[in-house]
C-alpha cells in the first residue's frame, strides 16, 4: 500500500498531514472524532541526525501539548544513515534522543503506535518503530535489524554459518514473519480489510504494556526473554527490600 492510501484508510474523517522530504507530521481524525498525532519517516530514506532531530522535536511539542492523544509512527526508510558527517556529530546520540522521546511520550500518557509499512533496518528501525509502545505491520513491510552480510562483518562468522542459524532461529533472521515470531511486531493488518478499526483495536491494548517477550515465548521465536526478564525483575524487587530492611 502507498503512504496515500494508508492515510485515506486509516482517518476517511480527515486529516492535516504534511510529507515534507523524507518526513511526516501532522494530525488526522480518527473514526470515533478523536485526534491522533502522526509522524514518522518515509520513500525508503536514511534516518539521520537531521531528521531524528526534527522527529524528535515534534514528539517533544505533541508532549508539551498535554492533551495525551496518541501517536501513530509511521515507518518506510532505509537504515540509519552513515557518513562521516552523521558520525561526528553523534549519531547514535540523535538517534537515542529520538527513541527515548517515544518511550516518555507513552510514560506521559500518549499511545504510541507504530506502523512498518515499508522497509527499515538497524539503528533506524530500533529509534523509530521499535522505540513505539506497540509496532504493527502490512504485508510486503521488510524489517532487519541487521542483514546477514553485515552480521557477517560484525560477528567474523561465516556467513552460510548465520544462513543456518537463520533457519532455526529467528533471532538471527531479517523479514517480516521472523519479527512477528519474536514478537517485535504485535500483528500484520489484514490490507484487504478497513484499516481504522484496525488501528482502534491496537488503541484499546493497555497504555505502558510491553509484551513483546511474552509474544516471544508464545511464538517460539525469543524462548527465554520474558523468564529472563521475570528473574531479573524478581531480583531487583528482592535487592530493593534487602536495602530498605537494612539502609
Amino acid at each position: 500500500m502507498t503512504l496515500d492510501d494508508i492515510l485515506a484508510g486509516l482517518f476517511s474523517n480527515g486529516s492535516k498531514i504534511e510529507v515534507i522530504g523524507a518526513m511526516i507530521a501532522g494530525k488526522g481524525t480518527m473514526a470515533d472524532g478523536k485526534p491522533i498525532h502522526v509522524l514518522g519517516i518515509t520513500q525508503g530514506q536514511n534516518l539521520g541526525v537531521d531528521e531524528a532531530i526534527v522527529l524528535a522535536g515534534h514528539v517533544i511539542e505533541i508532549i508539551g501539548s498535554h492533551d495525551r492523544a496518541p501517536i501513530l509512527v509511521l515507518v518506510d526508510s532505509a537504515s540509519q544513515r552513515m557518513s562521516r558527517r552523521e558520525e561526528l556529530l553523534g549519531l547514535s546520540e540523535y538517534l537515542s534522543h529520538l527513541a527515548k522521546s517515544l518511550l516518555m511520550a507513552e510514560a506521559e500518557g500518549h499511545r504510541t503506535v507504530g506502523l512498518l509499512y515499508g522497509g527499515s533496518a538497524a539503528g533506524a528501525f530500533i529509534a523509530t518503530a521499535l522505540a513505539a509502545g506497540t509496532l504493527v505491520a502490512l504485508p510486503g513491510a521488510h524489517p532487519a535489524v541487521m542483514d546477514l552480510p553485515s552480521m557477517a562483518r560484525v560477528t567474523k562468522l561465516p556467513i552460510e554459518v548465520l544462513k543456518a542459524k537463520a533457519e532455526a532461529t529467528p533471532v538471527f533472521a531479517p523479514g517480516l514473519d521472523n519479527m512477528v515470531r519474536t514478537g517485535g511486531i504485535h500483528v500484520v493488518w489484514d490490507e484487504t480489510a478497513p484499516l481504522a478499526p484496525q488501528l482502534a483495536a491496537v488503541l484499546e491494548l493497555p497504555l505502558g504494556q510491553d509484551d513483546r517477550d511474552q509474544l516471544g515465548t508464545e511464538r517460539g521465536g525469543r524462548r527465554k526473554a520474558a523468564e529472563i526478564a521475570d528473574r531479573v525483575v524478581a531480583m531487583a524487587a528482592t535487592s530493593s527490600f534487602r536495602e530498605l530492611r537494612h539502609g
